[in-house]
């Protein structure tokens, strides 16, 4: 590897952005519009094919499906028609409150959790779909033409569907804006995605691998945040050039055009053909506007420590549902304790390794949740009760001693920022349950969780 320290200022242009349009499968699933309009456009065809079935009048079973004429087969797609569009307005009115109520009381991040809803999106793509199979099916009713049953009796189906899913639509969006529910689901996406991301470990090591010295940077092609970042591709174009990479952004970091973002090394201390690599890298790290989950471990949590600061937020003052909130957030560092973090590192064919790609430490994670919420709920005793409970529910599962020095500086922290104003029954239960923290720490698990009646896991 090369040794050459390159000067910023010899940075190639900046780039402008990516000219080519990239849409990943997360955004798909994170976009109101696509599947609905899918599910339009599909129902359109299959009228445009059904129209060209018109069996005579007499025909037993073109009876059975619709035994009138077309003067009522069009009233029928009229109603219809007409109710289905009443019923998309409410459901779009409510979705839009969702996503209201959402941004403004809990936490914005968590708009895009309901962008994806998969229940949501098909309501709107029966409603949709139901809708244009009605009007295409009114301009393919001809007075002096057989009547298309089939069309008849899609739109007969699809108007009683259309009613079932409002229904219950309106008891999912009801469930969907509780707070218990929303830290459900941020809770529960976030583990999924931690345990796609991190491999486990009973010791909760981190990885390290050497950094030389110099190497060429690599400027960022545009601005935003990375997404996503796909190893495999980049490993081959390293092998095939000769090349070893050390990738220092992560998804969840925002970037800026022209700062670096990784640094390559020559296996034969050659030159860097910086524009190739450039490319390689633009294609394999997906920059977006806006966090996704797709890599992205800290965005659940992140979204947890929103609702707990918004709950105890002067317009809000819920300290309850702060507590909750640190309640899943422990479980999510419980299980962070188990997994390995830090750098994670890409061999090629020839088990050479050629990536290297940072990672999160445990520290991280942890002033990540706490932090922010002691900051701001500092006279708030039942908050930071919580913070406590939390952290010795992980020093209950710490596999190793940097992760217990850890909790003891967290504890510690939660004591400093404790506000003089607080009444001094109610700082002794803060002290209470930080000596509660060091006894889980120095091992006593049994001293540290035992109280009067369960008053140290309760609010």
């Amino acid at each position: 590897m090369s040794n050459t320290v390159h000067d910023p200022s010899t940075f190639p242009p900046h780039p402008g952005p990516e000219p080519r349009f990239r849409m990943s499968r997360d955004a798909l699933r994170a976009s109101l519009w696509f599947w609905p309009t899918c599910a339009s456009l599909a129902a359109v065809l299959l009228t445009l094919l059904l129209l060209q079935i018109r069996p005579d009048e007499d025909a037993a079973w073109a009876r059975w499906i619709w035994p009138t004429g077309v003067e009522a087969a069009s009233s029928l797609l009229q109603t219809v028609a007409t109710s289905v569009m009443t019923a998309a307005t409410v459901t779009f009115s409510l979705t839009v409150v969702a996503l209201q109520l959402a941004s403004q009381q809990f936490s914005p991040r968590l708009l895009r959790d309901f962008a994806r809803d998969a229940r949501t999106q098909i309501v709107l793509g029966v409603l949709l779909g139901t809708f244009l199979v009605s009007i295409t099916g009114l301009h393919g009713m001809h007075p002096g033409r057989p009547v298309p049953v089939l069309v008849v009796g899609l739109v007969y189906v699809l108007g009683i569907a259309s009613g079932v899913v409002l229904l219950f639509f309106i008891g999912h969006i009801a469930r969907s804006l509780r707070v218990d529910t929303m830290m459900l689901n941020a809770h529960q996406g976030c583990l999924a995605v931690l345990r796609d991301t991190y491999p486990e470990s009973g010791t909760g090591e981190v990885q390290h691998f050497p950094k030389p010295d110099g190497g060429t940077p690599v400027p960022a092609g545009r601005s935003g945040i990375i997404q996503a970042v796909h190893a495999k591709p980049l490993v081959r174009m390293l092998q095939q050039l000769g090349l070893t990479m050390r990738i220092e952004v992560q998804p969840g970091d925002h970037v800026t055009i022209g700062t670096p973002v990784a640094r390559v090394w020559s296996d034969d201390g050659g030159t860097v053909p910086l524009d190739t690599v450039g490319e390689a890298l633009s294609d394999a790290v997906d920059i977006g506007y806006e966090r996704t989950s797709e890599q992205d471990v800290a965005l659940g949590l992140r979204q947890l420590t929103d609702i707990a600061v918004k709950a105890v937020s002067p317009s809000i003052n819920d300290p309850i549902t702060a507590a909750h909130s640190l309640g899943y957030c422990a479980d999510l560092l419980v299980d962070i304790s188990r997994r390995r973090l830090g750098p994670e590192g890409e061999v090629d064919d020839d088990g050479v390794l050629r990536l290297v790609t940072v990672g999160r430490d445990y520290r991280y994670f942890m002033d990540l949740v706490c932090s922010p919420v002691r900051r701001f709920a500092r006279s708030e005793p039942i908050v930071l009760t919580a913070v406590q409970r939390l952290l010795r529910d992980c020093a209950a599962n710490a596999v190793n001693d940097a992760q217990r020095e850890e909790i003891r500086r967290q504890s510690s922290l939660v004591l400093e920022d404790t506000s003089r104003d607080m009444a001094a029954a109610d700082e002794r239960e803060v002290r209470d349950m930080a000596r509660r923290v060091e006894e889980a720490v120095a091992g006593d698990i049994a001293t540290a969780f035992t109280d009067r009646a369960g008053e140290t896991r309760s609010v």
